[in-house]
Parts: C-alpha cells; sequence; structure tokens
C-alpha cells in the first residue's frame, strides 16, 4: 500500500459539488478532494484488511506520510487509521502528534485530531497536562482548540471516555474570557460533554464564571444540561 494508491483510490469517491462546499464550509490551506465520511471509512475498510497486519512503527510512518500530502481526506484518513491500532498510538510521542497535526488549520481536521488521537493520549497519559496547556499558549488558534477539544477525547463515552473534570475544567477556566467563534465553540462542546458525567461541576464553573463567559457558551451548556440537547 502506498499513498499514490490511496489518493488514486480516493479520488474515485471525489465529488466537485461537496468539494466546492467545502471550501466554503471549511477553510484550509489542504487540498480538498470532496469525498464523504462514508465514502472515507468504506475505502478504509478495504484498505485495513491489509494495514491491519503492519507493524506499529511502519503505520506510523505511513500516517505521517499521509499527512504530508495536505490532502484533508488523507489527513483524515491517518488519524482513523492511528486510532484503529492502539499499538500504534500508544507509540507516539508529543513530537509525533505535533508532526501529525502540522496541517491541522480547520474544524474537521483540529477536531477529528482531537478526539481521535490527542484526547485518547491524554488521558492514557502519553501526553500531559504540560503538553496540552503549551498548545494552548502557543498563540496559534487551532492548537488552542486542538487544547480544549481534546478534553472532549477524555469525556466521551463513545471514545473509551469515563470523565475528566480535574482536567477539562483546568482547560476551560484558561479560555473563558477567549471571544474567537472557533474557541467560544470549543468551550461550549467540552463543557457540555463534560456535563453528562458530572453536572454539578459544570454547574458551578457556570455560576463561577457567569459575567465572563460568552453567552453563547452559557446558553448551549445551560439547554444541554436542562434538556440533553444543545439548542432547544
Amino acid at each position: 500500500m502506498q499513498t499514490e494508491t490511496i489518493i488514486r483510490q480516493l479520488m474515485h469517491y471525489a465529488d466537485p459539488e461537496r468539494q466546492e462546499k467545502l471550501k466554503t464550509y471549511i477553510p484550509s490551506s489542504m487540498e480538498v478532494l470532496g469525498v464523504s465520511t462514508p465514502d472515507l471509512r468504506k475505502q478504509l475498510a478495504v484498505w485495513w484488511q491489509e494495514l491491519k497486519s503492519w507493524p506499529p512503527e511502519k503505520l506510523i510512518a505511513f500516517s505521517k506520510e499521509l499527512v504530508q500530502t495536505r490532502i484533508m481526506e488523507c489527513n483524515h484518513l491517518a488519524f482513523e487509521l492511528l486510532w484503529k491500532n492502539k499499538k500504534a498510538l500508544g507509540l507516539l510521542t508529543l513530537r509525533d502528534f505535533e508532526e501529525l497535526g502540522w496541517y491541522i488549520d480547520n474544524w474537521a481536521t483540529t477536531d477529528a485530531f482531537s478526539v481521535l488521537l490527542s484526547g485518547w493520549a491524554w488521558r492514557n497519559g502519553q501526553l500531559t497536562d504540560a503538553d496540552i496547556l503549551g498548545w494552548l499558549e502557543s498563540g496559534n488558534c487551532w492548537w488552542r482548540r486542538a487544547a480544549v477539544v481534546s478534553t472532549v477525547g477524555l469525556n466521551l463515552k463513545s471514545r473509551g471516555g469515563s470523565g475528566d473534570t480535574r482536567r477539562t475544567l483546568m482547560v476551560c477556566e484558561k479560555v473563558v474570557d477567549d471571544r474567537d467563534d472557533r474557541m467560544v465553540k470549543a468551550l461550549s462542546w467540552a463543557l457540555r460533554e463534560l456535563s453528562k458525567t458530572d453536572k454539578p461541576a459544570v454547574a458551578v464553573f457556570l455560576a463561577e464564571y457567569d459575567d465572563r463567559l460568552a453567552g453563547r457558551v452559557k446558553r448551549e451548556v445551560a439547554t444541554k444540561m436542562a434538556t440533553g440537547r444543545k439548542n432547544g
């Protein structure tokens, strides 16, 4: 299996109309082919029959090659491959994560990276609190968003999370004053996810920072806790 093979086969699923929509909805410096997530995962299942037997080190190197294509779908595929092979994911260092996240410059890629990779690694002790806080203090909004969305990986049950109030709120309290829309939405998501396992702690957080939180955060999180939905 080679990256050229991956790209050639992905091109069969490329949708020009979707490609144009994504250029507007998810602006990025990366090339976008316009492959839907269901099609990407369907093809991944085929490739996985070969890739699942690869040594972890080889899969890591291949995932980095996919990232370096600067094609959005190949970046997402790299993250999915590592998520499927926990031995490979478990070998990644901070430097590896930062190489894999080299092109996170849009909502979709940043969030896939954070939920599939960095959140899991943080939960399992591969990434430290200091590593995540380093991203938060980097000055790069996408890495800052990755730090906040990584808390979702701590708490999301479908990805193995069981709730981590301390670390989630440690990050959230550092961005309560940030009004960049990307960060406001990330903070709302982080608190909503935590509320599923520790609603009292989230309620206390909302009360403590009521005069500093963006209205969107307060509205969406309060609605989630009251109704179980993001919006009423």
